[in-house]
């Protein structure tokens, strides 16, 4: 098994502290201390997904440093890397201007390096496209005095001589992936908030294999799960069958984010020739993965019916998402309500759940144990348990970790 992902960063710790990003988000990775010639030819890489190597070229003058770095990206992209971080000083230390472009020409032709090096979380932000630290513009601070790097300018555009895509209000990342992608081969890009940084992660991964991410750890914390969901076709399986009124809104608000769902009616689920006739269509519309990975929402209808009770009521949706995971080969399963949780779990044949992390206080997030579906991410909640919503964060939760199976 080779890497699909590359971390190039020009010294040690950097490569860390961007490398653990992708470790949180379920990458087997492997930080080296030497570069791509020496990361490749390891023992300790053969189970690799994520490949940081250290390029130590940060004092380098830029024609050392680029030589450097394009001789490391051509290494990695012949050995089969299909995604590239360029991780970079966060105050702009070291051949700035001579890494990115060696990288950018050494991945493709068609390449656009998008370069954010914002980390709030340590009081650095990309304002206007100048870098500030801790409020003050980085030529103000320490950075400037460096004795072996010295930073002479704040304004990144005017450091690259590239373009400048500034924040908007109310941008979605299909918008930012839009406005990147008609600004050049090289983009440097706005972000002052830990969502900023969101919303541009999700715009790296619209705009696909061709998109060089450049920056420090904070975006790549983001961007480590983006990436994680970027090949998935399969679709998350949601069951509620609580009648919570916080379960009803929770499962409001995963349908108005785009799930395609399924109620049937009570007497749907009281005879069996009807329930039938119902799940049919359901089935065969999911047997097969769509182009675009999607969400299938089970919804159990409000109200009582005479000899209709709710552990029946359950055990339908808990054998009904059972084939449509089978069937549609699903990417996970969330369940609200215990005993529609427990029969979820009980028609897969899974004997517990292996935990990994939670979605928020309360929502464990795991992988079945056991069964026909072994090793499936899966999350369950009370039905009248967390904000509103709480079953869209949990199919991103999904969505954005990497599982083996």
């Amino acid at each position: 098994m080779k890497p699909t992902i590359a971390i190039v960063a020009d010294d040690l710790t950097g490569s860390g502290d961007t490398a653990v990003q992708f470790v949180r988000a379920g990458w087997h990775t492997h930080l080296s201390i030497g570069g791509a010639d020496e990361a490749l030819s390891g023992p300790a890489t053969a189970d690799v997904e994520v490949l940081a190597v250290t390029t130590n070229s940060r004092a380098l003058p830029g024609p050392d440093a680029a030589r450097v770095i394009a001789q490391n990206v051509a290494q990695l992209r012949a050995a089969g890397v299909t995604r590239l971080y360029k991780k970079v000083d966060s105050t702009l230390r070291g051949a700035f201007k001579a890494e990115v472009d060696a990288a950018r020409d050494a991945w493709g032709p068609d390449t656009v390096a998008v370069i954010c090096p914002a980390f709030p979380a340590t009081g650095r932000t990309v304002e206007q496209g100048v870098l500030y630290v801790n409020g003050k513009p980085v030529t103000e601070t320490s950075a400037a005095t460096d004795p072996v790097t010295p930073v002479t300018e704040s304004h990144i555009p005017t450091l690259l001589g590239c373009a400048h895509v500034a924040t908007q209000d109310g941008d979605t990342p299909a918008a930012l992936a839009q406005r990147i992608r008609q600004a050049g081969h090289t983009v440097v890009v706005d972000a002052a908030t830990d969502a900023d940084l969101e919303r541009l992660a999700r715009a790296i991964g619209l705009l696909g294999e061709h998109a060089l991410p450049v920056g420090a750890g904070g975006l790549a914390v983001p961007l480590a799960r983006v990436w994680a969901g970027a090949d998935q076709t399969a679709p998350v399986v949601v069951v509620v069958t609580s009648q919570h009124s916080a379960a009803r809104a929770q499962a409001a608000a995963l349908q108005a984010s785009g799930a395609d769902t399924w109620t049937p009616s009570l007497g749907e689920l009281a005879d069996d020739d009807a329930w039938q006739a119902w799940t049919a269509p359901l089935l065969a519309t999911h047997a097969q993965a769509p182009a675009e990975a999607g969400t299938v929402l089970l919804l159990a209808p409000e109200g009582q019916l005479a000899g209709l009770d709710s552990e029946k009521v359950a055990a339908r949706l808990g054998s009904l998402a059972a084939q449509l995971i089978t069937t549609s080969r699903a990417a996970g399963v969330v369940a609200t309500g215990g005993d529609g949780a427990r029969s979820v779990l009980l028609a897969l044949g899974a004997s517990g759940i292996a935990l990994v992390d939670e979605v928020m206080g309360g929502v464990p997030l795991g992988t079945l144990t056991g069964g026909t579906a072994a090793g499936l991410p899966v999350v369950t909640k009370a039905g009248g348990f967390g904000t509103e919503d709480v079953l869209v964060r949990a199919v991103r939760a999904i969505r954005d970790r990497r599982f083996k199976r």
